[in-house]
């Protein structure tokens, strides 16, 4: 059995010494590979699914030369006559898509042809039907196209014996079509990734229930779930538990019993009710990374027995931050999936902002077009990592570097936009 190289490579780092995101996204990928096993599903099914083995393509594709346009297909060295920059050929015959003419287009000759038609012998070129012109038994076509014009290459797409998909892919719809080109009715992939989810905090209520003074309604569970959701997941969630060290630890040790990952909100925090890291770390091993990150400052990362866990803030926006940055990668790369970085474009700055060195920030900003039609980011106004209203008026993350101590309006940022962030 492979060695699991566990906590080793999550030596905390001096509380002094704020760990840098890519520092944790590294320890992360040194740390955790996939845990999920393959099973085949029908290809119907296989989207969104991590690919588990290599699709090799059984045919070329196309598997013959075929016809890219509709229009009329002849022999260029043959095609003579008609008046100038115009041929007149002889028309013997029709080709539609899923047929095959049966004998040869000889010289002079042409065949009226369409879109996927296999292409008769005797024919090299194909002129497109709106430069031409048919007549009394004829069609005028083009003098000037080039040999080969408008005709697809058997295998132009694919060779038989070709991988065409790699393991680790996160299938799309384009990756599914892809499959069924070459025959596929059915592809490996990697079983979905068992998440268990929970917030911690006597303070949290579940939405549509009573909220004395001093409560609030649960927010974490249903952004992280809907998170999770978007990349696959197969969550279970086991809603709000109070700050009882006891409770804490039989639902972690049960959640652990029968998941892949063990997420929670809250609890990991430094404070004498925040039990989740005291418990993970009796149960299993726990760091609490300070992150040089805004929002999302405090992390933990273990194991609860052998079984990853995932500690966010509690904070609604550090919360989702920190699961976008740390926990999107960690999911994908337990499920599977190649390491696939978020999507990220430079963007204009329609704001000014300032900060101190040493940390890196992520600033909630919606995007608009400037007067000469280039993107603009417009930061949010407020940057309160507990404002989750920030986040739907946001279309994505300024990414601010950590040595940097200004944006000015007009400044080219990088942005990260939020449709990448979720999926």
């Amino acid at each position: 059995m492979e060695k699991d190289c566990r906590m080793d490579c999550f030596a905390a780092p001096a509380p002094s010494a704020p760990l840098p995101l890519d520092e944790a996204l590294a320890r992360v990928q040194r740390a955790y590979g996939a845990v999920t096993e393959p099973e085949e599903v029908p290809l119907r099914a296989a989207l969104g699914r991590i690919l588990a083995e290599p699709v090799t393509a059984t045919v070329n594709v196309p598997p013959v030369a075929v016809s890219a346009m509709d229009g009329w297909g002849y022999g260029k060295a043959g095609a003579v006559g008609g008046d100038g920059d115009v041929l007149r050929l002889a028309v013997v015959g029709r080709v539609p898509a899923g047929s095959v003419f049966a004998g040869t287009v000889g010289p002079g000759e042409a065949v009226r042809i369409f879109t996927g038609a296999p292409i008769p012998a005797g024919v090299d070129t194909v002129a497109m039907q709106e430069d031409c012109r048919a007549e009394d038994g004829a069609v005028l076509v083009p003098a000037g196209l080039k040999r080969g014009a408008n005709i697809r290459d058997a295998g132009e797409d694919m060779t038989a014996g070709s991988v065409v998909l790699t393991p680790g892919l996160r299938l799309r719809a384009q990756e599914v079509g892809l499959a069924a080109a070459v025959g596929r009715s059915r592809l490996s992939v990697r079983k979905r990734l068992r998440v268990v989810l929970f917030s911690t905090g006597d303070e949290l209520r579940e939405p549509g229930t009573e909220k004395p003074e001093g409560a609030i309604y649960d927010a974490n569970r249903y952004t992280l779930a809907a998170q999770l959701d978007a990349l696959g997941a197969d969550v279970r969630d086991l809603g709000i538990l109070p700050d009882k060290p006891d409770v804490t630890r039989a639902a972690l040790a049960d959640a652990a019993a029968t998941a892949d990952l063990v997420v929670t909100s809250g609890g990991a925090s430094v404070g004498e009710e925040d039990h989740v890291k005291r418990v993970v770390g009796e149960l299993g091993s726990v760091d609490l990374w300070k992150l040089a990150l805004k929002p999302g400052k405090p992390l933990a990362l273990g194991r609860i027995g052998t079984t990853p866990f995932l500690g966010l803030p509690g904070n609604p926006v550090s919360a989702m931050v920190t699961f976008m940055l740390v926990g999107r990668p960690l999911v994908l790369r337990l499920s599977g999936a190649e390491s696939a970085p978020a999507p990220r474009c430079l963007v204009v700055a329609g704001f000014e902002f300032r900060k101190k060195p040493g940390r890196r920030e992520f600033l909630r900003a919606r995007l608009a077009t400037g007067p000469d039609g280039r993107p603009v980011a417009h930061k949010f106004p407020s940057d309160s990592s507990g404002v989750l209203t920030s986040m739907v008026e946001a279309d994505g993350l300024v990414d601010m570097p950590a040595d940097a101590t200004a944006i000015h309006d007009g400044d080219m940022v990088e942005f990260l936009p939020f449709t990448g962030l979720f999926a």
